[in-house]
Formats: structure tokens, C-alpha cells, sequence
């Protein structure tokens, strides 16, 4: 398939592009990679108190796992460019799998602290892979709609898995990560055998590693010489951004949201752990219905103005949800910080998928992106928290809205990458 660029007319055959079947692998992957890790969620810190330590001892096994994502997500992309997608994908799922098989029958808090964290490792191995995965097979056009669909299917896992979590904790709190463990195998079986070694499309588009019968090694070292640099892929102002971004969505809707909302809820409102429950998934079925159609406008509108609107929609949002004083209210704006989230979610993956290109490897550059939502998740609950003891939630909130416009001013004078010739 030769380069081109994007001709006004593009928009309108978008409903014509046909998605690969490697990508609904993929998708039904990564929503059974979803459901499980939502099995696992709710049970893991009881467990961790189930060995009489404090409940700051056990927030620190649900970091731990954050915190290795962020160390090895460098080696996860010279793996990618080492290794291929492919492979270091299926290695990330099973080391996952042995992980929570392992924390399953851990005797001691440091025991279940080590399996856990090492279960992190292999979670932003086979999240990088994926990602590069997905920008070799998806078509140019549909960037955006491939990244709506991925993410759209994590986030049913997410809803689904915490309620069979639950009904599974009843019967023992180890089963939850037996059943994860095996969900995980199942999956590396998926991608194993539905998943083909060289991507048809590189087949397609004559890449080296499968023309003229190339063989692993072959296929490896193209890898690595057409691999994009890191230092090239920084040059470009639209990549730099989409760090801000990715950094700001991070602190926002995995960090402020998952460790301080549902603090805001009982503490400051009032309200029962339910609420807090509730006003997740609230923020979740907002994130949803903007994946409904955000994918397709990234592909349309472009990348650039759905990144600044949900920049701007979530930032908001989150600052003013530190000020809702009713049950109602605070249902509402969290839904609609969560529909920024969604604005922006797919709009950033396709930034990133048109730095790289279908034809090359990037696998540092995918590992960047990566490190720099996971950044943003650890250190924005630590910096709110500390406000919050030095001020109130107020204040904390609102330094997410600061940093969420600190990514719109960088965004300002990048080109949007969809007006970049597409490969």
C-alpha cells in the first residue's frame, strides 16, 4: 500500500475502510485482559490487610504494580524492536498470568508484595506490544476508530470485572487470581494461534520481513533498522504534546480519579462507600459514550482539536468536582470528566500511530508515551494528597485542571499529525 496523503475527500469513505481480522483479536483480547484485571481489583487490597498490615501498607501493593509498568517500560520497547509485537506480547501475558497465579498462594505481605510487582513488568510489555500492533494493522483512516474500539473494549472489562470480582471473593479471596491467571493463558493462546507471525500487512505493504521469505532473523534485524528513534520522534512538537497529554489524562483519570474521588466522596460529602463506587463508574460510562464517536471524529476532524476539547472538558471538570457539595452534582460532573477522558483517549493513540507509521517499528517511542500517562497516575494522588493535608480537596482538584492547560498550551502550536502524510 503506497503513502498518500489525506485528500479532503478522505472523511467521507471512512465508513468503507474494513478493519483487519487481526484487530478484533486484539479487541477480544484485551477485553478478557480487562475482565480479569477488574476481577483482581477490588479483592487485592483485602488482601493485602488479611495479613495484618496497615491500609497505607496495602495501597502500597496496588502502587507497586503502577511502579514497575513505569521502571521497565523502556526495556518493554527495546523488546518490541528486539523481539517483534508479537512475541513480547504473548511473554508479557504469561508473565502477567504467572504473577497472579503466584500471589494467589503468597504466605506473607512480602511475598504478595513481590509477585505483584512483578506482575507490572509484564503488564507494559504486552501493553506496548499491543499498541504497536495495532498501529501496524490499523489503516491509516481508521486510526482513530481502531483506537475507540480498544479502548472501549478495556473499559466494558473494567465495568464487568469488579461485579464477578466480588461474587468470586465470596468463595475464597485467592480464586479472583486463579481465575485471572487462567483468563490470561487463554489469551496468550488467542494471540498465539489467531495472530499471525509477520502481520499481513507488512506482507502487504512488501516490508522486508516478509518479502522474499525472510525469516526470523531477518524479520528482527528490518525491525531494528527501521525502528523510529526516540530523539526524532521528540523533535516533533505534536509528539511532545501528546507526552503533556498523555502525562495530564494520567494524573487525571488514573490517578485523581481512582485515589482521591472516592476519598472526596465519604470524607468531604459525607457519603457511603457505594457513592464512591457509583461516581467510578459514572466517570466510566462518560468515558464510554465519548468512545461511541470520538475515534471517528479523531479520523475526521482531526487529532488535535479532540485532544485540546477533552484537555479542556476533563480538566475542568475535575476542578470543579472538588466543589460539588450533593450527591447530584458530584454524579454529574464526574460524568462529564469522564467524557473528556474519552474526547482525548483515541485522538492521542492515533497522535502517536501517525509519529510512527504502519512501515516501521517504535517501540521506545510507544514506551515513552506509555511511561508518561503511567507518570502522571503515580505522582498526581501524591501531590493531591498533600494538598489535601495542607489545604483541602478544593485546591487538590484543581491542580488538575492546571495541569490538564499546561497540555492545551503545548498543544496550541503543534501540527495535528492526521495533515502529515500517512504511511
Amino acid at each position: 500500500m503506497s503513502s498518500s496523503k489525506p485528500s479532503s475527500k478522505k472523511p467521507l469513505d471512512l465508513p468503507a475502510v474494513k478493519l483487519p481480522r487481526e484487530i478484533k483479536v486484539l479487541v477480544a483480547a484485551a477485553f478478557m485482559i480487562a475482565i480479569g484485571f477488574g476481577i483482581v481489583a477490588p479483592v487485592l487490597p483485602q488482601f493485602a490487610q488479611s495479613f495484618d498490615v496497615s491500609v497505607s501498607a496495602a495501597a502500597v501493593v496496588v502502587s507497586a504494580f503502577a511502579f514497575t509498568r513505569l521502571i521497565f517500560a523502556p526495556l518493554s520497547g527495546w523488546l518490541v524492536e528486539r523481539m517483534g509485537e508479537r512475541r513480547t506480547y504473548i511473554l508479557g501475558i504469561l508473565i502477567v498470568a504467572a504473577s497472579s497465579a503466584a500471589c494467589a498462594f503468597a504466605q506473607n505481605y512480602w511475598q504478595l508484595l513481590l509477585y505483584r510487582g512483578l506482575g507490572g513488568i509484564g503488564s507494559t510489555m504486552f501493553t506496548v506490544a499491543a499498541m504497536g500492533l495495532l498501529i501496524k494493522m490499523a489503516p491509516p483512516a481508521a486510526r482513530g476508530r481502531v483506537s475507540s474500539l480498544y479502548s472501549g473494549s478495556f473499559l466494558l472489562g473494567n465495568i464487568a470485572g469488579p461485579a464477578v470480582g466480588g461474587l468470586l471473593a465470596g468463595l475464597g479471596m485467592q480464586l479472583p487470581f486463579l481465575v485471572y491467571a487462567c483468563a490470561l493463558v487463554l489469551v496468550a493462546l488467542l494471540v498465539a494461534t489467531q495472530l499471525p507471525a509477520v502481520s499481513a500487512l507488512s506482507r502487504r505493504t512488501g516490508a522486508a520481513a516478509g518479502a522474499g521469505g525472510v525469516g526470523a532473523a531477518g524479520a528482527t534485524a528490518a525491525r531494528k533498522k527501521d525502528a523510529l528513534p526516540l530523539r526524532v520522534a521528540l523533535g516533533l512538537p505534536a509528539y511532545r504534546a501528546v507526552l503533556a497529554s498523555g502525562f495530564a489524562n494520567g494524573w487525571s483519570a488514573f490517578g485523581i480519579r481512582m485515589a482521591l474521588v472516592p476519598l472526596f466522596a465519604t470524607t468531604a460529602l459525607g457519603a457511603g462507600s457505594e457513592v464512591a463506587g457509583i461516581s467510578l463508574a459514572v466517570f466510566a460510562i462518560g468515558t464510554g459514550v465519548a468512545l461511541t464517536f470520538s475515534g471517528k471524529l479523531a479520523d475526521t476532524w482531526g487529532r488535535k482539536p479532540m485532544i485540546i476539547a477533552g484537555l479542556a472538558v476533563n480538566g475542568i471538570a475535575m476542578g470543579v468536582l472538588g466543589f460539588t457539595g450533593n450527591e447530584f452534582w458530584f454524579f454529574a460532573v464526574s460524568a462529564i470528566a469522564g467524557l473528556g477522558s474519552g474526547l482525548m483517549g483515541p485522538a492521542q493513540q492515533a497522535t502517536v500511530a501517525d509519529v510512527i507509521g504502519n512501515e516501521r517499528s517504535g517501540g521506545k517511542v510507544l514506551a515513552t508515551f506509555q511511561m508518561s500517562s503511567d507518570l502522571g497516575a503515580i505522582i498526581g494522588p501524591i501531590a493531591a494528597g498533600i494538598l489535601v493535608d495542607s489545604f483541602s480537596y478544593g485546591p487538590a482538584f484543581l491542580m488538575a485542571t492546571a495541569v490538564a492547560f499546561v497540555a492545551v498550551l503545548l498543544w496550541l502550536p503543534a501540527k495535528d499529525t492526521k495533515l502529515l502524510p500517512q504511511s
